[in-house]
C-alpha cells in the first residue's frame, strides 16, 4: 500500500508500541540459534537471525493443540483466537505460511487452523544473514509473498517497511515513520535481491524440470542409495515449514468420563506414520525407509505442485539442519537426481 521509513533508533520504540497492544512473537537467541518466543523485552529481539528452529507457524499452529475438552455432559471446543503480531517473518517463510493456508483452506476448511491465522498480524523482515542450508534463492524465488501485512528491509540507517494490508497500515500509528523516499525503496529491492541471489546452496534446475526429473526417477536406485543411513526419526518433518500432517489422539482422565482430543504434528519419515489396521494385525504401506524417504521428495518436489503453483518447499534449510545422519538436505539429493 505504501513505503515508509523507520530509523533504527525509532524500532525500539515501534516494537514497544507492538508490545503494549499485542502480544508479540519474534525471533529471539536461544543458545547457539533462534526460536520465536513472545517478547518479554524489545533488548530480544534478534532481526539479524539467521533462521529459526521451529518455523513461524507454530504461532498459529502449535506442535500440540487442544481441539476439544469433553465429559459426560458433552464437549467444548477450543477455538480461541487471540489477537497477535508474528514479528520478523523471512520471505520464504512467508510463503510457507501462504501454502499452509492453501493447505487447510482448499476443499475442506480447517477452522482450528484459520481462527488462529486470521487472528495474527504477520510483519515480515529482510534477511540479514543466510542459515548454512538456505536455498531460497532457486526455489519459488519467482513465488510473489502474499497474505502478510507489512514488511520491514533493513537498509543504511534504519528500515524500509511497506504495509501491503489494512492491518498493515494501521501499525503506523504506534511508530515514528516517515515517507520513504525513492532511494530508500531501491536501497531495500537491492537489499532484497541481494539476499535471494546469494544463498549458500542452490538447486540445479527449475521447478518444472525438477518436477518432470523426480517423477520419472520413481524407480531409481537413488532413494535406498540416500536412505540407507535415515534414521526415520521425523526431524525434517517436524521443521519443514510446508508440512502438514497431524495426529490426532483422545486422553482420558482417571474418571472414565472426561478428557481432551488434541493434535500433534506428524512426519511421513516415521515408520509407524504410514501403518494402518487391517483385518489381521497391522498393514505399513510404506514399510521401507527408501520408500518414505522417497515419498517426502515426490511431496515437496512433483506431487502438490499442481494444488500451490509451484513446489512445496521455500528453502528455509532447516531440514537439512536437523538431520542427525546428513541425508535430508534437499539441494544434495535432487541436484543428484538431476544429474541421472
Amino acid at each position: 500500500m505504501k513505503q515508509y521509513f523507520l530509523t533504527d533508533q525509532d524500532l525500539t520504540a515501534f516494537v514497544e508500541g507492538l508490545m503494549s497492544k499485542y502480544p508479540v512473537l519474534a525471533p529471539v537467541a536461544k543458545r547457539s540459534r533462534f526460536v520465536f518466543e513472545r517478547l518479554e523485552s524489545v533488548d530480544e529481539l534478534r532481526l539479524d537471525y539467521d533462521t529459526t528452529i521451529l518455523p513461524p507457524k507454530k504461532a498459529f499452529f502449535p506442535a500440540k493443540q487442544d481441539l476439544i475438552h469433553f465429559d459426560q455432559d458433552g464437549f467444548n471446543a477450543c477455538i480461541d483466537p487471540k489477537e497477535q503480531v508474528l514479528l520478523g517473518v523471512h520471505p520464504h517463510d512467508i510463503k510457507g505460511i501462504a501454502m499452509s493456508d492453501i493447505f487447510y483452506s482448499d476443499r475442506k476448511v480447517d477452522n482450528n487452523y484459520m481462527a488462529n491465522r486470521n487472528a495474527t498480524i504477520i510483519i515480515g523482515s529482510s534477511v540479514q544473514n543466510h542459515y548454512k542450508h538456505a536455498f531460497f534463492g532457486s526455489i519459488n524465488a519467482e513465488r510473489a509473498m502474499t497474505g502478510h501485512d507489512m514488511f520491514m528491509t533493513k537498509i543504511d540507517g534504519g528500515y524500509t517497511v511497506e504495509t501491503v494490508s489494512e492491518k498493515g497500515e494501521s501499525l503506523i500509528a504506534l511508530g515514528s515513520f516517515a515517507d520513504a523516499t525513492d532511494e530508500q525503496v531501491a536501497q531495500a529491492a537491492a537489499v532484497n535481491k541481494a539476499a535471494m541471489d546469494n544463498c549458500p546452496e542452490k538447486l540445479n534446475g527449475t521447478a518444472d524440470e525438477i518436477r518432470e526429473k523426480v517423477r520419472s526417477n520413481f524407480d531409481s536406485a537413488v532413494w535406498e542409495e540416500c536412505a540407507k543411513d535415515c534414521f526415520s526419526c521425523g526431524s525434517c518433518n517436524i521443521v519443514c515449514c510446508t508440512c502438514y500432517c497431524f495426529d490426532v489422539q483422545d486422553e482420558w482422565n482417571l474418571d472414565g468420563a472426561s478428557g481432551k482430543r488434541f493434535r500433534l504434528w506428524d512426519a511421513c519419515l516415521t515408520s509407524e506414520f504410514s501403518e494402518v489396521t487391517g483385518p489381521v494385525g497391522a498393514e505399513n504401506f510404506r514399510e521401507e525407509r527408501a520408500e518414505r524417504y522417497r515419498h517426502r521428495f515426490m511431496r515437496k518436489a512433483a506431487y502438490l505442485n499442481e494444488q500451490l503453483g509451484g513446489p512445496a518447499c521455500t528453502g528455509c534449510g532447516r531440514c537439512s539442519g536437523a538431520c542427525t545422519a546428513n541425508i535430508a538436505n534437499p539441494a544434495t539429493v535432487i541436484n543428484k537426481i538431476m544429474e541421472l
